[in-house]
């Protein structure tokens, strides 16, 4: 039967999770923004068609108008009904810098996503943290319980023969037998919740979880330089996210250059007194240049300036908060595991002391000393001492890859 390490079903249920596939989303959204703020520079072509009315137009003076009508020429003077089909084509040259800050946020906003997508996976290490223990701590229960069985198993052979004998009574011989038949009871539902956890534990992963390896405390000691935490790196990339929006701020009070040509086919075009004379339609052409600076921006720029002062002085405290909860949590878990040890330094002795005390019970028992409540007594006693400390190593085992990603080991 394969069995599945902590690390590996860390990296399978990081894979696994919804989220994992989120990070390519992100990076395809990013490419596609900066991609179409980079069309900025490219030509703007505007095709446009326009027919209008007007309540009055350019005309003659009376006594140009008069003397042209003197000299047998038909003054016609412009139509109020106007008509225009036409192309503006725009070349930004220089535009102060709008369009890198506007791809730089973009790509700060998709490195904002990032690490909040990351905070949500980190959180699966720490789910399956439990989940994997639990199997550990349950696969232990199991064997002991399983030792349980085979010493009450010897005992109960043991009271048959001398039941057989006349030595024992025959209530001490069921007595036994009740015990052992409840450990096996305990033994199915033990076995069941194991398979319910490794079910889930698979469901999680993504793969079929067999059986779990039981790290090694010493070898799993967190001494290595603790990494940056998804958390803080979240907190850094909205800073960054600051610092480029102010600087498009900036780049927006910056004056823009372009240049442009337009060119359309109506009626009236650019020479007005011909189209006074003609009624005909015509085509017509402008090309030049444009410098534009929009003063506007100075009417916000003071308030927005302070708005991201302040989402960068929110960042900090948010960066303080975590820090110093961060530091109580390794606390805790430095402390959990100087308590572990120092009860696991225990447990070995007290199990030996229960098992001399146990076995010195069977002889005694043998004897017509003891009764048989007496022996189960301290039968239970010398596996609940088993037992603790197999809670100890595996809440040891667990403080300890705690810690690791307390610390982002």
């Amino acid at each position: 039967m394969q069995a599945q390490t902590l690390e590996e079903c860390h990296h399978a249920a990081a894979e696994n999770y919804p989220l994992i596939r989120q990070y390519d989303l992100i990076g395809k959204t990013t490419e596609l923004t900066v991609n179409n703020i980079g069309k900025g520079w490219l030509p703007q072509i505007t095709a446009s068609a326009q027919a209008t009315y007007q309540s009055d137009v350019t005309s003659w003076p009376d006594a140009m108008r008069s003397m042209m009508q003197q000299m047998n020429m038909d003054v016609k003077g412009l139509r109020k009904d106007q008509y225009r089909i036409g192309i503006d084509v725009q070349q930004t040259v220089f535009d102060g810098g709008t369009i890198k800050s506007q791809k730089e946020i973009a790509r700060q906003q998709a490195q904002v996503e990032h690490a909040q997508n990351e905070v949500s996976l980190y959180a699966v290490y720490q789910r399956v943290n439990d989940m994997y223990f639990a199997v550990l701590l349950l696969n232990d229960q199991i064997l002991l319980n399983k030792d349980l069985q085979t010493l009450l198993e010897g005992n109960e052979q043991k009271l048959a023969s001398m039941v057989k004998h006349g030595t024992a009574a025959e209530s001490d011989l069921q007595n036994v037998k009740a015990e052992r038949l409840n450990a096996i009871q305990q033994q199915t539902n033990l076995e069941s919740q194991r398979r319910a956890l490794l079910s889930l534990l698979s469901t999680f992963c993504g793969i079929e979880v067999k059986e779990a390896v039981k790290p090694s405390v010493s070898d799993n000691l967190p001494v290595e330089q603790a990494g940056i935490r998804p958390e803080l790196k979240v907190i850094d990339a909205r800073l960054r996210l600051a610092d480029a929006q102010e600087k498009a701020l900036d780049a927006s009070l910056l004056p823009k250059l372009g240049i442009f040509a337009q060119g359309f086919y109506g009626y009236p075009g650019y020479n007005m007194f011909e189209d006074m004379m003609s009624h005909d339609w015509s085509w017509n052409g402008m090309i030049g240049a444009r410098l534009t600076w929009n003063i506007g921006a100075l009417y916000t720029r003071k308030n927005d300036k302070a708005r991201i002062h302040l989402q960068r002085e929110m960042n900090e405290v948010q960066r303080n908060v975590f820090l110093f909860n961060n530091r109580l949590e390794q606390q805790q878990h430095d402390e959990n595991m100087s308590r572990y040890r120092r009860l696991m330094a225990d447990d070995e002795e007290i199990i030996q002391l229960r098992s001399s005390v146990r076995k010195a019970a069977e002889s005694k028992l043998s004897h017509g000393i003891i009764d048989i409540n007496d022996l189960l007594r301290e039968i239970n006693a010398e596996n609940a001492a088993k037992l603790q400390q197999s809670i100890h190593e595996i809440q040891m085992q667990k403080a300890i890859y705690d810690q690791k990603i307390a610390k982002n080991l």
